[in-house]
C-alpha cells in the first residue's frame, strides 16, 4: 500500500511535483500520439474528407468530454484533502458518493448528447460533403461517454492518493490497443470513420476496467465498506460543489471553442482539415502544461488538507520554473519543424496544391500557438492550484473569460482575417484567462493562509 500512495505534504515540492507529473505527462503524450496516429491513419487511408469529418465536431467533444473529465477531477479534490488530513473513513465515503454521482451524470449526458448529434453538426456549419461521416463518428464518441467517465474517475481517485504511475500504465495498454484496433478496423476491414469510433469506445472501456481492478486489488483503502457506502447528501453536495464548477469551466471554455470551430468550418473543407491536423499535434505538446496543472491540484489539495500552506506557494514557484523549461523545448521543436509534422496527415504527391494549402495553414496555426505557451502554462498552473485549495468556483470565471475571448475572435477576427484569425483564437483566450487568474490566485492563497 505504501508504494501505491504518495504523500506530497513532505519533501521537496519540485521533486514531488515532477515525480507526480511525469507519469501523467508521459500518459497524455501517449494518448495524444494515439490521436495523431488515428488522424494520420484516417487522413492517409480514407482521405482528406474523412479527416475533416473526424475533426468537424472536435470542439463539441471537448465541451462534453471536458465536462465529464472536469467533474471527475473535481470529485477527487475532497478525496485528496481527506487523504492529506489522514481521514480515511471520510475519504471512502467520498469515493462511494462520487461513484453514485458519476453513474447518474454519465447516463444522462450520454442520452442527451446522442439525441443531439444532427443539431450539433448543423450549428457547427459542417460542410455537406462530410456531414454523414461526421454524424456517425460523433454518435460513436458520445456512446463512449460512460467508459470515458469511468476511466477518468478511477484514475483521478488513484491520483488523489499521489499515485500517478498506474493510470499511466493502463493508458499505455489502452492506447496501444486503440492503435491496433484502428489498423484492423480502418486499414484491414475498411470501416472508415466508423472503425475509428468503435476502436476508441472499446479501448476506453478496457482502460476503465483496468483501473477498477487495480483499486480493488492494490488500493483497498479506497474501497468503501459497510456504512461508508451509504448515500450522504451532505458529502454529495461537497462533491458537486467541487466537481460541477470544474466541469463547467471546461464546458464554458468549450462553448468558445465551438464558436471558433463553427467560424473555421464556414471557411471550407481545407480549413477544417488543417484545424483538425494542427489541433491533434497542438494537444500533443500542450498536454504537458495541462498535466503540470493536474499535479498542482493534487499537491495543493493534500497540503491544504494537512494545513501546509507554505508549501502551496513553493509548489507554484517550482511548477512555473518547470513549465518555462519545457516551453524552451517546445519552441525549438515546433518552429522549425511544423510543416514536416503536418505532412503526416496528407498525401502531398496525390493531393497537390490543395494538400500543400492544408499543410501550410496547419503549420501556421502551430507556430502562432507555440509563441504563447508560457501564457497557457501560467493558466493551467494557477487554475488547478486554485481548485486544489478548494476554490473551484473561481475556475468557472476563468472559463468565462476564455469563452468571451474566443467568441470575439470568431465574430471579428475570423471574418476579417480568415484562417489567420483562427490561429489567434487560443492565444487571445489564454491571455484573457490569465488576466483573471493571477489576482484570483493571490486572493485565494492569502485567504486560505
Amino acid at each position: 500500500m505504501r508504494d501505491a500512495t504518495f504523500d506530497m505534504t513532505v519533501g521537496s515540492p519540485t521533486k514531488g511535483i515532477v515525480r507526480f507529473a511525469l507519469p501523467l505527462v508521459m500518459g497524455y503524450i501517449l494518448q495524444q500520439m494515439y490521436l495523431v496516429t488515428d488522424a494520420a491513419i484516417v487522413g492517409r487511408w480514407v482521405g482528406v474528407n474523412a479527416l475533416a469529418a473526424v475533426g468537424a465536431s472536435s470542439s463539441v467533444m471537448f465541451l462534453v468530454l471536458g465536462f465529464c473529465n472536469g467533474v471527475c477531477a473535481g470529485f477527487s479534490i475532497p478525496v485528496a484533502q481527506a487523504f492529506g488530513g489522514k481521514q480515511e473513513r471520510l475519504m471512502r465515503s467520498f469515493v462511494a458518493n462520487a461513484l453514485r454521482l458519476a453513474l447518474m451524470l454519465s447516463l444522462g449526458i450520454t442520452l442527451v448528447a446522442c439525441l443531439s448529434c444532427g443539431v450539433i453538426l448543423r450549428i457547427l456549419n459542417t460542410p455537406v460533403e462530410i456531414f454523414h461521416d461526421a454524424a456517425v463518428f460523433l454518435l460513436l464518441q458520445f456512446l463512449a461517454i460512460p467508459f470515458v467517465m469511468a476511466y477518468n474517475l478511477f484514475a483521478c481517485l488513484i491520483r488523489a492518493l499521489g499515485n500517478s504511475r498506474k493510470p499511466f500504465h493502463f493508458l499505455v495498454v489502452a492506447s496501444l490497443l486503440n492503435i491496433v484496433l484502428d489498423i484492423v478496423f480502418i486499414v484491414v476491414c475498411r470501416m472508415g470513420v466508423v472503425g475509428a469510433g468503435v476502436a476508441t469506445c472499446l479501448a476506453q472501456a478496457f482502460a476503465a476496467w483496468l483501473c477498477w481492478r487495480y483499486i480493488r486489488s492494490e488500493m483497498r483503502m479506497l474501497v468503501p465498506q459497510g456504512s461508508e457506502r451509504r448515500c450522504n447528501t451532505h458529502l454529495m453536495h461537497q462533491l458537486l460543489g467541487a466537481g460541477i464548477p470544474m466541469g463547467l469551466q471546461f464546458s464554458i471554455t468549450g462553448i468558445g471553442i465551438i464558436m471558433l470551430q463553427s467560424a473555421n468550418n464556414a471557411l471550407g473543407t481545407s480549413c477544417v482539415a488543417a484545424f483538425t491536423a494542427s489541433m491533434r499535434v497542438k494537444y500533443l505538446f500542450t498536454c504537458v502544461f495541462e498535466n503540470i496543472g493536474v499535479a498542482m491540484a493534487t499537491f495543493c489539495g493534500q497540503n491544504v488538507g494537512a494545513a501546509r500552506y507554505d508549501r502551496v506557494a513553493a509548489g507554484v514557484r517550482s511548477a512555473l520554473l518547470v513549465m518555462l523549461a519545457y516551453f524552451v523545448f517546445t519552441f525549438a521543436v515546433i518552429w522549425p519543424f511544423a510543416d514536416d509534422m503536418m505532412l503526416l496527415f496528407v498525401q502531398v504527391d496525390e493531393g497537390g496544391a490543395p494538400a500543400m494549402e492544408i499543410v501550410g495553414k496547419a503549420a501556421l496555426f502551430m507556430r502562432v500557438a507555440c509563441c504563447f505557451y508560457p501564457v497557457l502554462g501560467v493558466l493551467t498552473i494557477l487554475r488547478y492550484s486554485i481548485q486544489g485549495m478548494g476554490y473551484a468556483q473561481l475556475s468557472v470565471f476563468s472559463g468565462v473569460m476564455e469563452m468571451l475571448a474566443r467568441c470575439g475572435v470568431s465574430l471579428w477576427l475570423v471574418p476579417a482575417y480568415g484562417f489567420l484569425g483562427v490561429c489567434y483564437g487560443d492565444p487571445v483566450a489564454w491571455l484573457s484567462a490569465d488576466v483573471f487568474l493571477i489576482p484570483a490566485f493571490l486572493w485565494a492563497y492569502s485567504k486560505k493562509k
